[in-house]
């Protein structure tokens, strides 16, 4: 199977499948992009004539209706997501869908259970991206006992710079299109799961520091989502989390810390965009630069690890469904302890 073509359908294409998916595919060999539907017929349009895409397919259920596509990209707005990735395993299409998961922990439960029911197809989250390059180093050197036990993973994620109440309303700032995400909790969650696993535990307070805004046609809009948002909670490893996120504060840069009772290592922000992996040790003065080796430096393969996939060369890693449920889970853990000012034990139970 390692030699098949490999005929996509692209269903949405926004900034990111623009700018990722689609040059990802084409520069693989025997992978064809065959048609694309996106939110209208003249973006669509706009999306084929710029990427040399041949066929425009009227709505993503035609996508899913044509029998020359064998894969689908889904690059819409999560509240999607769950309708058309199990339309599309149903149709016996491989899926491709971009993160968030589901607006939803119990949309995303439902798209793996169809999933498990089509285990000859793939499925497949796209990832968190930022710490892609350090995960591997990071892994090893906590399994190599580096940091001892963990005592507390610290987070504090920043996404702006001081309040903006000028800023227009964004689809990320709509409960109905985004689903309980807030801002990029749960991609950086989804990272950190990588390293020391998941919590089993949440509690949450948080706040819309700029409490409306203006949509599209100018309407004054309220602020559903919070834009500034602290979590504390346990790890089901040992060890405490506590993890901040934010758009409304300024001068401050992302950091993620991983305290122990031997060592801590720490990623931050180095060149105002890429992430460095630092470390040390009890006796150490300060924390020092950890160099990752060439070898281990992850690096964005989501379309080339996708196609393998389907070809039966590698399986999914990044990221499979069930650890997309996982941090659908704790997305609604936050949302929840938000809502009822009450901590939230994971995993969820169903129906709780």
């Amino acid at each position: 199977m390692g030699d098949i073509k490999v005929r996509i359908g692209l269903i949405g294409a926004g900034g990111n499948t623009r700018s990722r998916h689609i040059p990802g595919f084409q520069a693989l060999d025997d992978v064809e992009l065959v048609t694309v539907a996106n939110r209208t017929p003249a973006s669509s349009e706009e999306v084929a004539s710029q990427f040399g895409i041949p066929r425009v397919s009227a709505d993503w259920r035609a996508v899913l209706d044509d029998p020359e596509v064998d894969a689908v990209c889904i690059g819409t707005w999560p509240y999607t997501h769950a309708e058309m990735t199990i339309a599309a395993l149903t149709a016996g299409k491989h899926v491709l869908c971009e993160a968030r998961m589901a607006s939803r922990s119990d949309e995303a439960r439902e798209m793996l259970r169809v999933s498990r029911q089509h285990p000859g197809l793939v499925a497949q989250i796209v990832p968190a991206p930022h710490t892609l390059p350090l995960d591997k180093t990071i892994i090893d050197l906590i399994a190599q006992g580096y940091i001892g036990e963990l005592i507390s993973l610290d987070a504090r994620i920043v996404n702006g710079n001081f309040p903006d109440h000028e800023g227009q309303a964004h689809w990320r700032h709509d409960r109905d299109l985004s689903g309980n995400n807030v801002m990029n909790m749960g991609i950086w969650y989804e990272a950190m799961m990588r390293w020391v696993g998941p919590a089993s535990s949440v509690s949450a307070v948080g706040r819309s520091v700029v409490p409306h805004r203006k949509d599209e046609a100018g309407r004054r809009v309220p602020m559903m989502i919070p834009d500034h948002i602290d979590i504390i909670g346990e790890m089901e490893q040992g060890g405490q989390m506590r993890f901040a996120v934010s758009s409304a504060i300024g001068l401050a840069a992302t950091e993620v810390y991983l305290f122990g009772t031997d060592g801590t290592l720490a990623v931050r922000v180095i060149d105002g965009q890429t992430f460095g992996l630092f470390g040390g040790q009890r006796g150490d003065a300060t924390l020092s630069p950890i160099d990752v080796p060439a070898e281990k430096r992850g690096k964005w393969r989501v379309e080339e690890e996708f196609v393998r996939a389907v070809r039966g060369l590698e399986r999914v890693t990044h990221t499979d469904f069930a650890t997309g449920v996982r941090y659908m889970e704790w997305t609604d853990a936050v949302t929840r302890s938000l809502r009822g000012r009450r901590r939230v034990q994971l995993p969820l139970e169903v129906g709780g």
